[in-house]
């Protein structure tokens, strides 16, 4: 095995100056093991992807059927495969019935990516409206309709004719227009440090949306996939999106994300041009079979009902005078201090407890908590515990 760090550092891309750089051997539920055998628990799922914890049996039973079947075959679209055809059947019956259409690429980005040019197709429109300080992903389009300016400044231009309005904003909403193609945003803005909006604001959103014909995009590769005790995040708040996007959790730990609408809306891509959208992982059988056991394993291990239990818990134990505001919906936490500087103290005194705790790239006043939704009383107690003697550590 090579665990070197110069390997690490000088010939695997990095994405900061600054990596959070612990070693990991192996994953087993709630925990990462390192090659020396320190355990950490991981309250962050892998920044919203291990929802049921790292490699469930479900998950590695139906991966392993599949790889005794086969790998990729071909393309994206053009031959009958059962799993991806499960999925499919399983994923959409578990969704409002304007939602029958699947299209499976391979993460979160490439789902928002596949979204836009729906919506552009099928509208004939080019104004694309999204919300201030929002995440939609790296690519460029994606990067296009998030909100951190920050990072996208190095990488303009960027898609024309977007326009962002401030998130759970009423008045902003006379911008969605007969020009508007879609509207894209996160149920819950999840890097923005866990903003949930007003169910009031979001079936306004829908009513505008119906008003001009513009299509609704929501993006819950976050807060989907019961992060936040529905199995979608939208269920809570009365409306249903004309597309989804979901990745991440998705893909109980293989990379795999979708873009869901109706099938009318969908069909568009298959003509004028054909190919209007085309990758050739997308739909992999061995991601989509870690998918459906995800799905599987949500449903019948009864994990919503506890969601808003755990996260309570959570929310109560994590008491402590220099917290400014602890903001949550479901196991979805931005945990608020007085300032950036202590944040990183904490997340880095917490490593050193063995608690994985992780910044938002957008609000750097606060650090995620989004543990496994298999996380038990025990492990929420020894971590919460871990994570207020990272607090007090950090004031000397």
């Amino acid at each position: 095995m090579n665990f070197s760090a110069d390997v690490f550092l000088n010939h695997l891309a990095q994405t900061t100056p600054l990596p959070y750089g612990i070693a990991v051997e192996r994953a087993e539920g709630v925990y990462l093991y390192a090659p020396d055998g320190k355990r950490y628990m991981d309250l962050i799922s892998g920044i919203a992807v291990s929802n049921i914890g790292h490699r469930h049996p479900a998950v590695i039973t139906r991966i392993k059927e599949q790889l005794d079947k086969h790998l990729h075959v071909m393309v994206y679209g053009e031959f009958i495969q059962s799993t991806p055809n499960l999925l499919a059947a399983r994923l959409t019956s578990l969704l409002p019935e304007t939602l029958n259409c699947c299209y499976f690429v391979n993460s979160g980005t490439e789902a928002n990516e596949g979204a836009l040019k729906l919506a552009k197709r099928y509208t004939g429109r080019t104004e694309i409206i999204s919300c201030k300080k929002s995440y939609h992903g790296s690519t460029h389009g994606s990067l296009s309709v998030s909100g951190n300016e920050i990072k996208k400044s190095a990488f303009r231009p960027l898609l024309p004719d977007v326009r962002f309005i401030e998130f759970n904003k009423p008045d902003d909403l006379k911008h969605i227009s007969e020009r508007t193609a879609c509207v894209i945003m996160e149920t819950i803005q999840g890097d923005a440090g866990v903003r949930v909006p007003t169910k009031a604001y979001l079936q306004a959103v829908r009513k505008r949306c119906d008003e001009t014909g513009a299509l609704l995009i929501l993006d819950e590769i976050q807060c989907g996939m019961g992060r936040t005790g529905t199995l979608f995040a939208f269920e809570q708040f009365g409306i249903v999106p004309d597309i989804l996007t979901l990745a991440k959790a998705f893909g109980g730990g293989l990379p795999i994300g979708t873009f869901v609408a109706d099938k009318k809306i969908m069909q568009c891509l298959t003509h004028d041009p054909p190919l209007g959208h085309i990758t050739t992982f997308g739909g992999n059988p061995v991601c989509c079979a870690s998918a459906l056991a995800t799905l599987e394993v949500i449903q019948q291990e009864n994990l919503l009902q506890v969601v808003d239990e755990k996260g309570k818990l959570i929310e109560h134990l994590l008491q402590h005078p220099t917290i400014k505001e602890i903001r949550r919906i479901g196991l979805m936490f931005a945990i608020d201090f007085e300032t950036a500087e202590q944040v990183n103290r904490i997340v880095s005194l917490a490593k050193e407890e063995g608690v994985i705790c992780y910044w938002f790239l957008s609000h750097p006043n606060s650090f995620r908590i989004a543990p496994p939704l298999t996380i038990t009383t025990e492990e929420i107690q020894e971590a919460c515990a871990a994570i207020l003697r990272a607090i007090e550590k950090s004031l000397h």
